[in-house]
């Protein structure tokens, strides 16, 4: 009889065990749910999609600029075209590229 009572016993703190312990993980479990919200001052992304922007970025230099000084960097922008480079330098930068890619398929070449 000894025997019976001990093994119930045993069982019973086990079960006693695993439920504490089932208790206690799900009560962590609860609060990183609450952790990955974000804080309550966060604007929701549905509000900023309806707000109508009247400040940009200078491409360029990044500075803050209105609406209209935006508009007017753009147009300048668009008429005159970005400088080219010389053709001696482009044909250089080409054969460099080249030479980078022919390295990587024919790493013993030496030239």
């Amino acid at each position: 009889m000894g025997r019976v009572k001990t093994r119930k016993t045993v069982k019973f703190l086990g079960l006693v065990a695993i439920i504490a312990s089932f208790f206690v993980l799900s009560g962590y479990w609860g609060s990183s749910v609450v952790i990955a919200l974000p804080p309550p001052e966060d604007t929701p992304e549905e509000i900023l999609r309806t707000q109508i922007i009247i400040e940009a970025r200078s491409p360029i230099d990044g500075r803050f600029l209105t609406a209209a000084e935006y508009i007017q960097l753009q147009a300048q922008l668009q008429e005159v075209p970005p400088p080219k480079l010389d053709p001696k330098i482009r044909e250089q930068i080409f054969l460099l590229r080249l030479r980078k890619t022919l390295f990587q398929f024919f790493p013993f070449l030496n030239f």
